[in-house]
């Protein structure tokens, strides 16, 4: 599937940009919420148990590397695969190639921990990726926070080369 097709899910699905980069819409959330008493997890007053998002990204761009405080699972749905590129709370780089092609490496869903510092990319040239990611506790933006390459190089210089690709200089107004 070439990038063109990319538009075809982004009419139908109503997806829209996504500060982060690519394109996303909120599909589904609990109706039910929990608190940080209930949880490990510190944030102020309640969140849903869940959200969840559809969320596609073409060759063209990249999720800029950001962190939440709850989990998220991702799922992948269509288009080339995606690499979720993970820098871990202590500190070490991991790649999850999410998608289908099994004998390649590939899963078809993958878990970030919370506080994990994440972003994707999608590897293979005029490409795409569809993809559904579930927060829990569920997302809210006060809860996102994105980063700088001068926040993340001197914390992680091993990791320059990811960090140049997926880091904004600065953060977008």
């Amino acid at each position: 599937m070439n990038i063109r097709d990319a538009q075809y899910f982004v009419s139908k699905l109503g997806l829209e940009p996504h500060p982060e980069g690519g394109f996303y819409k909120r599909t589904f959330e609990s109706g039910e919420r929990t608190s940080d008493q209930e949880l490990t997890v510190n944030f102020e007053g309640k969140r849903k148990l869940y959200t969840s998002i559809y969320f596609l990204l073409t060759s063209n761009d990249v999720s800029h590397f950001h962190r939440l405080k709850s989990d998220e699972l991702w799922y992948y749905h269509a288009g080339s695969s995606l690499t979720i590129h993970i820098i871990h709370e202590n500190g070490e780089y991991e790649e999850i190639k999410l998608g289908l092609n099994l004998d390649n490496g590939e899963v078809p869903q993958a878990l970030v921990p919370k506080n994990a510092i994440f972003g994707s990319s999608v590897m293979e040239e005029d490409a795409f990726s569809l993809v559904g990611c579930m927060v829990s506790p569920g997302f809210e933006f006060q809860d996102f926070e994105l980063f700088t390459q001068d926040d993340l190089l001197p914390k992680y210089p091993a990791y320059k080369d990811i960090i140049k690709k997926l880091a904004y200089k600065t953060i977008p107004e």
